[in-house]
């Protein structure tokens, strides 16, 4: 069996990844809007405290949608290796598991969890989009799910 062939990318395009989070958000904000018009009259402090918890848990998602590095991803023929693309030259970027979470064909979710990570440890959730990569989307997808390390020797003993 042979390994898939080497394989970088830089992935820096969040647009479908930052449109969603600020969907979500702006739902949840309307779902809570509504609520509070009709539940103002009679719980008026379960309608402050529900508008205060929504501040609180939007903003963080909204502020990581937003501000996203650029990250290279690399298949090495034997491993995966991600880290932020401004990181480069620093230190060796830890190698890892990469499995993919959602595929929906033009966009898919990635979880990158490291070798070295801790049971606290939760990973990297890298979204990738077609648009903006384009000339290595192809590559990617193959590389994704056909990435394999070489466990036997790629020599036939005969």
């Amino acid at each position: 069996m042979h390994a898939s062939p080497p394989f970088q990318m830089i992935v820096r395009h969040f647009g479908v990844w930052r449109v969603v989070g600020t969907m979500l958000v702006a739902s949840a904000a309307a779902v809570v809007a509504v609520w509070a018009l009709q539940a103002m009259e009679r719980h008026a402090v379960w309608v402050v405290i529900a508008s205060v918890l929504l501040a609180l848990s939007s903003t963080p998602l909204l502020a990581h949608a937003w501000r996203l590095p650029a990250m290279t991803l690399r298949w090495d023929s034997e491993q995966w290796q991600l880290a932020a693309s401004d990181a480069a030259g620093h230190e060796p970027p830890p190698s890892g598991c990469l499995v993919v979470a959602v595929d929906f064909g033009g966009w898919m979710l990635l979880h990158f969890k490291p070798d070295n990570a801790t049971v606290l440890q939760r990973g990297t959730w890298l979204p990738v989009q077609r648009r903006g990569h384009e000339a290595d989307w192809h590559a990617l997808r193959c590389t994704v799910y056909c990435a394999r390390p070489v466990s036997l020797p790629t020599v036939a003993p005969f």
